[in-house]
């Protein structure tokens, strides 16, 4: 039964330490049709993804991120890209990108599968888009690895809400 949304939301984390179980191709596709379903500046939907699971072509792109490690131990990893000629605002379309990118987090949550948003890779996008043999006018905003959690025990806290409220009228 797929976890209810607001329990999804508190439940989910960061996940960098994944088993050798392969991801399912449909569980990918799943976890892209949820970030496809994000909302965007007049419905433009700029999202473009690669899917990467050859080991060969993950250890390329862990030598282009200080997090490397995570990368290699993932079994799968979504690139998440933004299609220049679709984009009509960089602000709102990178606002969509993040959307998106949470869509996806969520997904992997509610399949029981461990993923991590990797974004310190953007330094070297220009060579991830070379190994990935992709052209210009892809704009890479994030790197998600995913696999099957090696633990759950991650914990998590917030601030108190009332931090957060500035205001209210």
């Amino acid at each position: 039964m797929p976890l209810p949304i607001l329990d999804a939301i508190e439940q989910r984390r960061s996940i960098r330490e994944f088993t050798d179980q392969t991801v399912d191709i449909t569980a990918l596709h799943k976890i892209i049709q949820a970030g496809v379903w994000a909302p965007s500046g007049l419905s433009n939907q700029p999202w473009r993804f690669v899917i990467v699971t050859d080991a060969t072509t993950r250890a390329l792109l862990a030598e282009q991120t200080h997090y490397g490690h995570i990368v290699l131990a993932a079994p799968a990893l979504i690139a998440v890209y933004l299609e220049k000629e679709s984009m009509y605002d960089a602000m709102k379309d990178a606002q969509s990108a993040g959307a998106c990118i949470q869509n996806m987090l969520l997904a992997a949550e509610a399949l029981g599968l461990g993923a991590v948003w990797l974004g310190q890779i953007l330094k070297n996008k220009g060579s991830v888009g070379r190994i990935l043999d992709l052209p210009a006018n892809l704009d890479l905003m994030a790197v998600i690895a995913l696999g099957h959690p090696s633990r759950r025990d991650q914990k998590s806290q917030r601030k108190p809400l009332a931090e957060f409220i500035v205001k209210e009228l």
